[in-house]
């Protein structure tokens, strides 16, 4: 069974469930504990109807600082890359947290933080066991959600029995495609909803609208329209670098062989994703003309005026 002992975020969880009226075994399932630790835990400190998150937590580790020992200091040898082993594992378990407020399940989420923060690419089921101690089926449950969404693979080297799971290098862009699959399936359902139901009724036209934002949010995902014009910006990024001078629409246009509206399409986009080329931005001057420069908060006045003079300044002998 899952092992470990129940967190602060664990308690708030339990309270949360009896407060919407969930059994012991429902938020047992949740937090992928047995039912027993639920309810022993409720019964422990107040009951059904009187059990508070906080001073369940804090009443947990009253007892269990009066009853430990005193700890006897173990040196913790660092690993071949000179780290601490604890502290890579408490890395992995914040990671994990980060995940689980973004909405993946907390063991996939644990799963997951594990896999992409060891250093070998890969671990066996009986690894996943061992450093997040809990049961096989936990893992199993954990790696069958993950190759659903197409984050990891299940792999076996020939002649070997054992399998091991792998997260490739392009993991995000996987799920960033198959997210973008999912909300193209949103929409086909929600536009043939809108059909069925008749656009001039309320449900209708409610499906319809939900129909359009998805299938605009799976364009901009798969490379539409929006993620095109982000692409031409970092194009026009680097013309204006490579001249080295300012121009207008007109010159990018003629230089590039685009179209003016691509041209205006990018510049905009650079304007919006302007976070994306950081450092470096696009900029309009008063002529009408763009230039590629450094990212206003990046440099101080003092820095600019400094740069400026020591660009124009002769090189030292």
């Amino acid at each position: 069974m899952p092992g470990g002992r129940l967190r602060r975020e664990d308690r708030h969880a339990i309270a949360a469930g009896l407060a919407d009226g969930l059994g012991y075994a429902e938020i047992a399932r949740q937090l992928d504990r047995p039912t027993s630790t639920i309810s022993r835990e409720v019964a422990r400190n107040g009951g059904p109807g009187g059990y508070r998150a906080d001073h369940a937590h804090y009443a947990t580790e009253s007892r269990a600082r009066r009853s430990r020992p005193a700890p006897v200091a173990v040196p913790v040898e660092p690993d071949q890359y000179g780290r601490d082993p604890q502290l890579v594992r408490e890395y992995a378990e914040q990671f994990a947290l980060l995940m689980v407020e973004a909405g993946l399940p907390r063991m996939v989420s644990r799963v997951l933080a594990h896999l992409y923060t060891t250093d070998s690419r890969s671990l066996t089921a009986a690894e996943l066991v061992q450093q997040l101690r809990v049961s096989p089926a936990s893992i199993s449950k954990a790696i069958a959600y993950l190759e659903q969404v197409e984050m990891v693979e299940r792999r076996r080297d020939s002649g070997e029995r054992h399998q091991y799971y792998v997260i490739e290098d392009d993991v995000w862009l996987r799920a960033w495609t198959t997210s973008a699959r999912k909300n193209a399936n949103w929409a086909e359902a929600a536009q043939y909803g809108a059909k069925l139901f008749g656009l001039d009724t309320p449900a209708g036209e409610r499906l319809d609208k939900m129909g359009t934002f998805f299938a605009q949010l799976s364009d901009d995902m798969s490379g539409g329209p929006t993620a095109l014009a982000a692409d031409d910006a970092l194009t026009l990024l680097a013309a204006l670098l490579h001249a080295g001078t300012p121009l207008t629409a007109a010159q990018l246009s003629s230089a590039l062989a685009w179209p003016r509206t691509r041209v205006d399409d990018a510049l905009t986009a650079a304007e919006t994703y302007a976070f994306f080329t950081d450092p470096v931005v696009i900029a309009r001057r008063p002529n009408n003309t763009y230039t590629a420069t450094a990212k206003p908060l990046r440099l101080t006045t003092s820095q600019r005026t400094a740069l400026t003079k020591a660009a124009h300044a002769p090189p030292a002998g």
